[in-house]
């Protein structure tokens, strides 16, 4: 097995929102903002290359969406998902599967774009069978009005369309995955069945955490992000889930953080804390 860090591009979103109820004074610690609130965001994907398969996970937001819609979100860098592939001499086209942890728009939006008259979409990973879960997509294409704005239908909807959609079936808070060596935790603060990968590659168990914990500035058990729609299932599974990390030395993977890739974890008298960051490929 190999993995690769996939630099898709930076957004900003609102550093309260990302906070929650945390004060300003202490976020901005972590998560400085620029004057109008916004903090920057790494959108960060994960490629896995593992026997004949390439499975990517998570698709960043896109580029099909209207002027007025990145307006709000500042996409910035000179990163891309394409030229990121390429760094690694992969295109997508070399897609094999790609596992959506959840369908808000920052996560889902690179897997579908434009056809060539601008009338209709087309699934950006011809070869892929794109990967959801039963319970998620049910509740990703009867948004609630709360998560109305993230659920884009022609971010979603195309996939299934094209014939090329297949879906996890939840059992409990894991479930049996489609791919070798890759364990899916199941959690619902954020939204309805999120799905965070667990890999286990060469001895280590390396988390992709998604919006279970967007960034370091999140470790701390009361940072959860406003967006979420069941804060305190948020909190209960932070805690459970880092604890283990800590325990069992997990790699936490981070799709948003825009400064550090990677960190562990471990107990303090506070809780669990923050103990190392590094880019992915220290641990390679």
């Amino acid at each position: 097995m190999k993995l690769y860090p996939i630099n898709t591009g930076y957004f900003k979103l609102d550093g309260g929102a990302m906070f929650g109820v945390v004060p300003k004074s202490i976020w901005q610690r972590t998560n400085p903002a620029d004057a109008n609130n916004m903090c920057s965001w790494a959108l960060r994907s994960l490629l896995i290359e593992d026997g004949s398969r390439l499975i990517l996970v998570d698709t960043g937001m896109g580029d099909k969406q209207s002027a007025k819609f990145f307006s709000y979100y500042y996409l910035h860098g000179d990163d891309s998902l394409d030229k990121s592939l390429a760094k690694h001499g992969f295109s997508r086209a070399d897609i094999t599967d790609v596992l959506l942890t959840h369908l808000h728009f920052d996560h889902c939006g690179g897997s579908v774009a434009w056809n060539s008259t601008r009338d209709g979409f087309r699934v950006t990973f011809p070869n892929a069978t794109f990967w959801s879960s039963d319970k998620h997509w049910e509740w990703a294409t009867n948004p609630n009005p709360r998560e109305k704005a993230s659920f884009l239908s022609e971010n979603i909807l195309p996939m299934q369309e094209s014939g090329q959609l297949k879906m996890v079936t939840r059992q409990g808070d894991f479930s049996a995955s489609p791919f070798e060596g890759i364990d899916l935790l199941f959690v619902d603060g954020h939204t309805e069945s999120q799905m965070i990968p667990h890999i286990r590659y060469q001895g280590k168990t390396i988390v992709f955490m998604a919006d279970l914990l967007p960034s370091t500035g999140h470790i701390p058990l009361p940072y959860v992000m406003g967006y979420d729609v069941r804060p305190l299932v948020t909190l209960g599974e932070k805690e459970k889930f880092l604890t283990r990390a800590a325990d069992e030395e997990f790699i936490l993977f981070l799709e948003h953080d825009s400064v550090n890739e990677c960190c562990t974890v471990h107990h303090t008298e506070k809780g669990v804390r923050l103990k190392d960051t590094f880019p992915l490929s220290a641990v390679l």
